[in-house]
């Protein structure tokens, strides 16, 4: 006895809201008239229960249904699963709409039937209501409540279309340009051509696999119903949700991937479920269905050998055939030992495998990660070759490094519009799907990238950049494999002052000659610098004036040079800007130092001016010289050239300081004289050279 609401009372007649059940309701809760009288209630509905909220990764969209995770609680426990038993229904009237498959790759199955004189307003079971109400879904009608019900045991989406909004025939296709839809919740949509629809001869009736549509929703003036039960593929409905604002718990399952082979079980336990609870008459089930379309099983193979690899543990074949087994899958065995193989047959449903390594993580999981024992791993140490002469990367960076430069690392993917101004001609790699129109060619060199940074940069009020990158060039090549010539290359661009602001330094722009001593810093590091030639070269992208090819024993190394002022005013640089590029290949091996003595004896230089033809190169003079010059020449350089007055039109001179040593005598002036004489008849010879006045 007790009060309630201030009324001396021995019990009170409640409401769903006001023991818990419901947020809401619009009286006092009944119970079914076998209801035991003087049983607890909790008992009666079953209300000592436990909720588990499972939290599942996106690649497990089989588990999103209690069939599902039945299986899975089973496997683990190694438990047999008794699920609910399905049986056709038999048709009692032959009323039946005709359904066309138009998009067959994104719906290759749709079953549909006709269920008539139902009534609507029938109640639906409370041990209905609740299993609902516990899994977060709210009562709505029966219909309704029969699809979600069906939608959390068997893990398959269903919808009802009200059969009078229905003209015709049933279309699975994709929306038509500028159709829109009344969804259920009321608000009209633009529908994208990319949307798959469920329409009938006049209009759309539904966002296939998402949400049904308001004008064909069942009311409650409904006296006949189309049930459907359709296959959507994954793909077909991925992301479409999101685009217009909606997530549903049919999205969630089909953007996922159901089981393509539920369609018939999860239409017949629905249909006996209604008959049970609305009445009526059902049709015969209607199927359309594109077996090519259909995801089949897939077939792999589990070595021995992998799995205890990858895993780090063996576990015996008779385990490992058991875990499969119960995983629902159909196993074969072949071999023994090391050279076992399972031949496994995956289910469709089971989109999350398809490579071996999927069937490890499964036979791993299902065994027990905590039943795998910790192993140090053990590994053998081996001393690896090192050869000397190969030059490290890090030696080349660490030079421009040292020189101001700073590494920059660029997309591969360029504007097209850039990289033909840069290299017009030149053959490239399109992209089929790009990131976007600006990146949708892979480079052909490595200077696309780095002049974009230069235009970033001063765009940012920076002056002075200088920046280096090493990577791959693509060159389409139809004579190696794959048709493209992947180049490893190391690159560089010069902008602005000379050296950073400072008060005892005088301002002065950078210049071919800088960019020039940068390179020649790098061939340095190959201890046989005299192997690259520089010689004047014509690059599309480069001043014609200010440009040198670099080759190496007749091979191609890269170039040197100033940026062509018409391209700087077409890509926005301010200033004068200066690239240069090599070959990796040809700039990474370094000739092995040669420990000699040091001569005690003194050097002697001896200066010579020779006049030769403005085309003749100062490389080939110095080449020649080093030729002839003998044992005693151990240095050479260049130190003047000059035209003009006293110089004829069309010729240079160059004043050259030639070093001569003996590491086992004094040199005597004959001797002196002897390699000097050598020298100037040579080049007289060779290259029609003469002294200087």
């Amino acid at each position: 006895k007790a009060k309630l609401r201030g009324v001396p009372s021995h019990g009170m007649l409640c409401s769903e809201s006001e023991i818990g059940l419901s947020d809401s309701s619009d009286g006092i809760m009944e119970l079914a008239s076998d209801a035991p009288i003087g049983k607890c209630v909790r008992e009666y509905l079953d209300l000592n229960d436990v909720t588990i909220d499972v939290d599942l990764t996106a690649n497990r969209g089989d588990c999103l249904g209690l069939k599902g995770l039945a299986r899975e609680v089973g496997v683990l426990n190694s438990l047999s699963v008794t699920e609910p038993s399905i049986t056709a229904v038999t048709p009692t009237i032959d009323d039946t709409v005709a359904i066309t498959l138009s998009a067959e790759k994104a719906c290759p199955r749709y079953l549909g039937r006709v269920i008539k004189n139902i009534n609507i307003n029938a109640q639906t079971p409370l041990w209905m209501v609740e299993k609902l109400r516990r899994c977060g879904t709210r009562s709505i009608d029966p219909v309704v409540d029969v699809t979600n019900y069906v939608l959390l045991e068997q893990g398959h989406p269903m919808h009802a279309f009200d059969l009078a909004a229905i003209e015709g025939a049933i279309n699975v296709r994709y929306a038509n340009e500028g159709e829109t839809l009344v969804l259920l919740d009321e608000n009209e949509v633009k529908l994208s051509t990319q949307t798959l629809v469920i329409a009938d001869d006049a209009k759309a009736l539904a966002m296939a696999g998402i949400f049904g549509g308001l004008a064909s929703g069942v009311t409650a003036e409904s006296k006949d119903i189309f049930l459907e039960s359709a296959f959507f593929a994954p793909l077909a409905i991925l992301g479409k949700a999101r685009q217009y604002g909606l997530h549903t718990d049919a999205s969630h399952r089909y953007e996922r991937g159901i089981d393509p082979q539920l369609q018939r079980d999860a239409m017949e336990r629905a249909t006996t479920l209604l008959l049970e609870i609305v009445g009526g008459e059902a049709g015969p089930i209607v199927e359309a269905v594109s077996i090519e379309n259909i995801p089949a099983e897939k077939t792999v193979a589990l070595r021995r050998s992998k799995l205890d690899g990858r895993i780090g543990h063996h576990i015996n074949d008779e385990k490992v055939s058991e875990i499969l087994t119960r995983l629902g899958f159909a196993v074969t065995e072949k071999g023994a030992n090391e050279e076992k193989v399972w031949t496994v047959v995956v289910p469709a449903y089971r989109f999350d495998i398809s490579i071996e390594v999927d069937l490890i993580e499964e036979v791993a999981r299902i065994f027990g990660y905590n039943n795998i024992p910790n192993v140090s791993p053990k590994a053998t140490l081996a001393m690896r070759e090192q050869k000397e002469a190969q030059l490290p990367l890090s030696k080349l960076r660490n030079v421009l490094v040292n020189r101001g430069y700073q590494e920059a690392i660029t997309y591969s993917f360029v504007d097209p519009k850039v990289q033909i101004q840069l290299h017009p001609g030149q053959a490239t790699m399109t992209l089929p799907h790009p990131i976007s129109s600006e990146m949708s060619e892979m480079r052909v060199s490595l200077w696309t990238g780095l002049l974009q940074s230069v235009i970033y940069n001063q765009n940012r009020q920076q002056g002075r950049v200088r920046l280096f990158e090493t990577g791959l060039r693509f060159i389409p090549d139809e004579s190696v494999e794959n048709g493209v010539r992947q180049d490893n290359m190391i690159a560089g661009v010069l902008s602005g002052q000379r050296s950073e602001e400072h008060w005892d330094i005088e301002k002065a722009a950078t210049d071919f000659y800088d960019i020039k001593s940068d390179v020649e810093a790098l061939l340095g590091l190959t201890n046989n610098v005299s192997e690259f030639i520089f010689s004047k070269a014509e690059v599309d992208a480069l001043h014609p004036g200010q440009t040198a090819a670099i080759h190496k024993n007749g091979v191609l190394v890269g170039h040197v040079g100033a940026l062509h002022p018409e391209l700087e005013r077409k890509l926005g640089l301010n200033g004068r800007t200066l690239v240069f590029e090599l070959l990796l290949s040809e700039v990474c091996t370094q000739n092995i130092p040669q420990a000699r003595d040091i001569s005690r004896f003194p050097a002697n230089r001896r200066d010579i001016a020779v006049v030769v033809d403005e085309q003749v190169s100062a490389n080939k003079v110095l080449q020649l010289i080093e030729k002839v010059g003998g044992n005693y020449l151990v240095d050479l350089n260049l130190f003047d050239v000059y035209q003009g007055n006293g110089i004829e039109a069309g010729f240079k001179s160059l004043a050259i300081a030639m070093i001569l040593q003996d590491n086992n005598k004094t040199l005597e002036e004959k001797d002196i004289t002897d390699v000097v004489n050598r020298v100037v008849d040579t080049l007289k010879t060779e290259l029609n050279a003469s002294l200087r006045d």
